[in-house]
């Protein structure tokens, strides 16, 4: 569960915290596992929604704390790693898109399900999985390219 929350959150302590609140939620929700999915794909979810939250706690407070003053548009290489920049990148465009979108790119690209994982655990046919990935990635693209770059390459 640390090296999910760990894919989304740059800094360790965060991403304990992270762990902390998804082996709480997992105590009081376990008995809302329907099965409908393995238990490993369920706790996948489970534990990539509180790291997104934890982050989007963290982004709040910094708004709050800095007086409204808006996070810099990309890191400030001088002060976070390529890894944690890219991290923080990634996490702002996953915050801008549509939730259903989001929640498949994320399943797929940073947990690693499988398609038919992914389709069992949001209940929706495996289809509609795939244009989500499709759709979320192509939007991801445009939103982490360097200012000046829209295209994208043909592959």
């Amino acid at each position: 569960m640390l090296r999910i929350c760990a894919r989304f959150l740059p800094n360790r302590e965060d991403a304990e915290d992270a762990c902390q609140d998804a082996l709480l939620a997992l105590t009081r929700s376990i008995g809302g596992f329907e099965g409908r999915s393995s238990f490993r794909t369920w706790l996948y979810r489970l534990t990539a929604n509180r790291a997104r939250s934890t982050y989007q706690r963290l982004r709040g407070r910094f708004l709050a704390e800095s007086g409204g003053v808006p996070l810099p548009d990309r890191p400030d290489p001088r002060r976070t790693s390529v890894v944690a920049g890219t991290r923080l990148d990634l996490l702002d465009a996953l915050e801008r898109l549509r939730p259903d979108l989001a929640e498949a790119v994320v399943l797929r690209d940073l947990l690693d399900l499988s398609y038919s994982d992914i389709a069992a655990l949001v209940a929706v046919p495996e289809g509609t999985v795939r244009s989500r990935i499709h759709h979320g990635r192509s939007q991801l693209r445009l939103r982490l390219a360097p200012p000046g770059e829209t295209g994208c390459a043909a592959g």
